[in-house]
């Protein structure tokens, strides 16, 4: 899981406690299905308040050749063939690989055009756009996902993200929460079709982030009610109280997470709830640390997503869902 998509709720101007909140790994655990971005590439593209310059793995000259000759002849297909999904998947590997998002704009316009019903390209498409600065495209490529299929965690976390970016969290409170209120109609034409309780952790997340530390805890004791064996509302609830001051009442509530969390994420929950030291690495004895340079100040994490439950062949593999 990114840091920097757990960041993406935040603004830089808010208290950086609140971090705190945000990388509850509510997002971590909460089982979106996101796809990524190949990160690593569009982390060359915009600089990230965590990376700095040494981070962005260079191309050489040979490479650079190479990649573009394969761009040239992959474009020479689709020109011949537009319909080529085998060629247009290539010419967008290759640009992602240049680092080029503007250039893996149109491969990614065709791919989503070819396969409506396979919503992953759209959503690249929508960070794409957002990454090169076409916010109203992006937000449009979003809501047209959102408009068949209104329960799309993918397009759905995009959307949020790029709402809050505009510093319109109201924006992003009503989507959600419009979210929730056709939830069940929804899921009664197509079960499934809406993650209730994702849909409820991001809710919670985004009132945090506000300080709106009541409704949080509110969505949250909802959700928990309704989810009793899902430890994520406890643990997100668990952080709002601590983020609060209010350590002995969150203190059972991560007791109670620890005990409800898969295996895989107990030892983060305890960390979280700070029974675990996070793991540190110590330089040798008796030696002195290089110098570090801090990062550039005031930038904005790039539009990365969550390791992806359901991406197709192509991108990176999935990790495993938070819930039970």
């Amino acid at each position: 899981m990114s840091y920097r998509v757990q960041r993406i709720f935040v603004s830089q101007k808010r208290n950086p406690l609140i971090n705190v909140v945000l990388v509850l790994a509510v997002l971590a655990f909460v089982g979106f299905s996101m796809v990524p971005l190949l990160g690593s590439i569009f982390e060359g593209s915009e600089p990230s308040a965590r990376t700095t310059p040494a981070a962005t793995p260079s191309i050489s000259a040979d490479k650079k050749a190479e990649l573009e000759a394969q761009a040239k002849g992959y474009e020479l297909v689709v020109q011949r063939e537009p319909q080529n999904v085998t060629a247009l998947k290539g010419l967008l590997e290759v640009r992602l690989q240049q680092g080029d998002v503007q250039g893996a704009i149109a491969p990614l316009e065709q791919l989503a055009k070819l396969n409506p019903d396979q919503t992953d390209y759209a959503v690249l498409l929508a960070q794409a756009k957002q990454q090169t600065g076409d916010r109203e495209g992006a937000a449009q490529t979003y809501r047209t996902i959102l408009a068949s299929k209104p329960g799309n965690l993918n397009a759905l976390q995009g959307l949020v993200s790029l709402l809050i970016q505009q510093d319109r969290p109201e924006a992003a409170i009503g989507l959600l929460q419009d979210t929730l209120k056709t939830a069940t109609q929804v899921n009664e034409i197509q079960p499934g079709s809406v993650d209730v309780i994702s849909v409820q952790l991001l809710l919670g997340q985004i009132y945090a982030a506000e300080q709106r530390y009541t409704q949080a805890i509110a969505v949250y004791d909802e959700s928990i009610k309704a989810n009793q064996q899902d430890f994520r509302p406890v643990l997100a609830k668990a952080l709002v109280l601590k983020q609060q001051g209010k350590i002995a009442e969150a203190k059972p509530l991560f007791t109670t997470a620890v005990s409800l969390a898969p295996p895989q994420y107990k030892d983060q929950v305890k960390q979280l709830s700070g029974d675990t030291p996070a793991p540190t690495s110590s330089p040798p004895t008796g030696t002195t640390p290089a110098p570090t340079s801090s990062p550039p100040t005031g930038t904005t994490p790039a539009p990365t997503n969550s390791p992806a439950n359901n991406t197709t062949p192509d991108f990176p593999e999935p990790l495993p869902s938070g819930s039970p």
